[in-house]
């Protein structure tokens, strides 16, 4: 399978040190904004959408390593022989796996709130509440907010999730192929094996939520054995929502230590 171009958006001026951001699934390039635009004081930030998210193209194979082609076709497009990365949720899966494979073409790392693993739950229903909201019978935002309450409670969650509805010529549809999305939730939860490449021995930044539960500190120190691993208290999976300032501080001296 091709690797995809894809959109992005960029903060910064060019002469500054590259610095892409990689979002999580269901997520895209905007909800990353606010941060790009305080980390593009001393870098030049690209913010990408992956595949079959925001205004990337959309494809039937959606796993790490068609992941990382795009990535690394990203890069070879923009002339970056190499970047800093920072990458989240599913977006820090596929920075890990980028680096493992790709050593050389990464200067910094910092992965959000996940680890090189393969964790035990499922979007199935999630995906499925989604694919079975009546679009031709809703009329705004807060009518497909009320349908999915039952089935997603939490109502950041929901928004969060909303973001990708859009309404076109007065229909509402979905910016995402959730048919794609279901059929591949599977390698979203999942990690490719480690086994067959290198450990990542430079140092990586791992900042992880007080209050989720994504850290795997062996699985970690086995692909990245100079890991510094922080937790931001209190903070959820969405932690550079829920603490903003501190991501960003924890991000940023990262970054800029020499």
């Amino acid at each position: 399978m091709s690797a995809i171009t894809l959109a992005f958006e960029s903060f910064g001026k060019s002469d500054q040190p590259a610095l892409i951001i990689l979002h999580g699934f269901f997520a895209s390039s905007r909800n990353w904004r606010q941060m790009a635009r305080k980390l593009a004081d001393n870098h030049h930030v690209y913010v990408l959408d992956l595949r079959n998210h925001g205004l990337s193209a959309h494809s039937s194979v959606m796993d790490y390593p068609s992941m990382v082609d795009d990535l690394a076709l990203f890069m070879d497009e923009q002339g970056l022989e190499k970047a800093n990365i920072l990458g989240h949720s599913m977006g820090g899966k596929v920075a890990m796996w980028f680096v493992l494979n790709y050593p050389e073409r990464v200067n910094k790392l910092i992965v959000a709130d996940i680890s090189p693993v393969a964790y035990q739950h499922s979007f199935d229903q999630t995906i499925q509440a989604l694919i079975d909201l009546p679009l031709d019978k809703i009329s705004n935002r807060k009518q497909a907010d009320e349908f999915l309450s039952a089935i997603i409670p939490e109502l950041a969650y929901r928004q969060f999730l909303l973001q990708n509805l859009q309404l076109v010529d007065g229909q509402y549809s979905w910016r995402i192929d959730l048919e794609t999305f279901y059929h591949n939730a599977d390698n979203i939860i999942g990690f490719p094996s480690v086994e067959l490449v290198t450990a990542f021995i430079d140092e990586v930044l791992f900042v992880m939520g007080g209050n989720s539960n994504y850290t795997d500190t062996e699985a970690i120190k086995h692909s990245f054995p100079n890991a510094k691993i922080m937790a931001i208290e209190g903070a959820s999976h969405w932690l550079h929502v829920d603490s903003p300032d501190k991501f960003f501080s924890h991000s940023n001296d990262f970054l800029e230590k020499k």
